[in-house]
């Protein structure tokens, strides 16, 4: 049943282990004495996995029953060995000799401890293929005598767990290294932890410079505290945040830069930060060169469409022939379309530079604003009709007063009747997550050329007659709500423009 401990020895009589070390003889049970009571009593009383084996020769005296469940063996086979009988490999699971790490636990102040990898039947394999086991070795005494006290721990679990976090972080690094951007990982405190090749040549700094630095420190002032601002915010609501700031770099140069940041979470706590960030330097000159640009087109474009405007103005004063003045009108009213495009496009301009984000905002207060802002002369060639709760609150830019303005304002002007009619409602939904704002009148309805704002399909001819719908788009889409255009019960136009409450984001 037992190996034969007579083979293989050493000239002093010693048994050499397999990884080459040698100690003393092993003996064990087999033709020995019993293990004394007190010493089965002991380990029979700790409920986890332990041996007791004797201090010299390593011989297994004493096996408890979990123990014996973990190791998948019979309490008395077990008995028959000796601790390192239980491996095959020479090594630990840190490549140590597995005799020396045995051998040294007797003289040791402190728990020695160690981990290899058995199969079912205590057999040499892998964590894949079976399982690791963790010893832990001190030495004590029982009964007046010195034992060996050896505490047995299953750590499979927990080593298969780690081999999939290091799978799973070599393919993060591999995504990160091979996407064309600068990506970064903070820490709960905002410091960083992780980064690619990207990210540091860009910022100018070595990984030793970087490691444990606060994000915020890497950016200009007064732009680190808007940096910091965003992170605050990512850590408290979760939320992601874009924000534009200047890097400082290592060599002393500022860069325009943008940052996106969103939170890393373990289950509803926000434990880190992830973000990208973009050198924006070529946008940032190409905007500035475009924005310099437009302004001096449309400052010559209002310019000189006001000198038509005059010019046209005092020549239908000067003239009688009713046909030519029908004609000189229709160049005054194109010179004033053209200047309300030049007008739109500059207040569309605005929006998209300025890039605002979802906020609570009061709906009634909202519609005030919009009849406000309207030119006099045109509230008073119609009717309005308000019909808007009070209390209602919607999520939207800070400009959805200007869109309401600019659906009242066409349904006015388009409109050829003595005293267009115009009526705008309000109403929570049903589903009390959304609120609804419809703009209705009785004119002669929106041309489908226009309404294709919605779908995609204008074509450049068609654009300039439609920028008004497509800024009211933009603004209804920026802050997540939907825009649609039927016609109204009084065959003109109907635009319905439905928005988030926050109750229902």
């Amino acid at each position: 049943m037992g190996r034969d401990h007579g083979e293989d020895r050493s000239e002093d009589g010693d048994r050499p282990f397999e990884d080459g070390s040698v100690g003393p003889q092993d003996t064990n049970s087999l033709g020995g004495d019993l293990p004394p009571p007190a010493i089965r009593s002991f380990v029979e009383s700790i409920p986890t996995p332990t041996l007791v084996c004797d201090p010299e020769t390593r011989a297994i005296r004493a096996v408890n029953d979990p123990a014996a469940d973990l190791l998948d063996r019979d309490p008395s086979a077990l008995t028959l060995l000796c601790l390192t009988d239980l491996r095959r490999a020479a090594t630990t699971a840190s490549g140590d000799p597995i005799g020396a790490a045995v051998a040294n636990a007797p003289d040791a102040d402190e728990t020695v401890s160690f981990e290899w990898d058995i199969d079912a039947t205590g057999g040499v394999g892998s964590p894949a293929a079976g399982r690791r086991i963790e010893l832990s070795l001190r030495e004590a005494t029982i009964d007046g005598e010195e034992w060996l006290i050896v505490g047995l721990a299953d750590v499979t679990d927990r080593v298969r767990t780690e081999e999939r976090l290091r799978s799973q972080l070599r393919v993060t690094d591999a995504i990160a290294s091979t996407i064309p951007a600068a990506l970064f990982e903070c820490t709960a405190n905002g410091t960083l932890a992780r980064w690619n090749e990207r990210f540091a040549a860009e910022v100018g700094y070595d990984g030793s410079e970087l490691s444990g630095s606060a994000l915020p420190s890497l950016f200009d002032e007064p732009d680190g505290g808007a940096v910091a601002e965003a992170l605050r915010s990512v850590y408290a609501d979760g939320a992601v945040v874009e924000r534009d700031a200047t890097l400082f770099t290592r060599a002393g140069e500022r860069v325009p830069y943008r940052l996106t940041i969103g939170p890393i979470t373990d289950g509803d706590e926000v434990v880190g930060a992830i973000g990208v960030g973009e050198d924006v330097t070529a946008v940032s000159l190409r905007e500035e060169r475009l924005a310099v640009l437009t302004r001096v087109l449309r400052h010559n474009f209002r310019n000189d469409l006001n000198v038509v405007t005059g010019f046209t103005e005092r020549a239908i004063d000067a003239v009688d022939d009713p046909e030519l003045v029908s004609e000189l009108e229709r160049v005054v009213d194109t010179a004033d379309r053209l200047l309300r495009v030049g007008e739109m496009s500059r207040r569309v301009e605005r929006l998209l530079a300025d890039r605002p984000t979802p906020e609570p905002l009061d709906l009634e207060a909202a519609v005030r604003e919009a009849i406000a802002s309207l030119p006099a002369e045109l509230r008073d060639r119609a009717d309005i009709e308000v019909d808007v709760p009070s209390g209602v609150t919607v999520s939207a830019i800070g400009y959805l007063a200007e869109a309401i303005a600019e659906l009242v304002d066409n349904a006015i002007r388009h409109n050829d009747a003595d005293r267009p009619q115009v009526r705008i409602a309000a109403a929570e939904l049903p589903s009390e997550a959304w609120a609804s704002v419809v703009v209705a009148d009785d004119g002669p309805g929106i041309p489908p050329a226009e309404q294709s704002v919605l779908t995609g399909e204008e074509t450049p001819l068609e654009h300039a007659s439609a920028l008004g719908l497509w800024y009211v788009n933009w603004i209804v889409g920026a802050g997540g709500g939907s825009f649609d255009i039927a016609e109204s019960k009084a065959g003109g136009s109907r635009v319905e423009i439905e928005l988030r409450t926050p109750d229902g984001e």
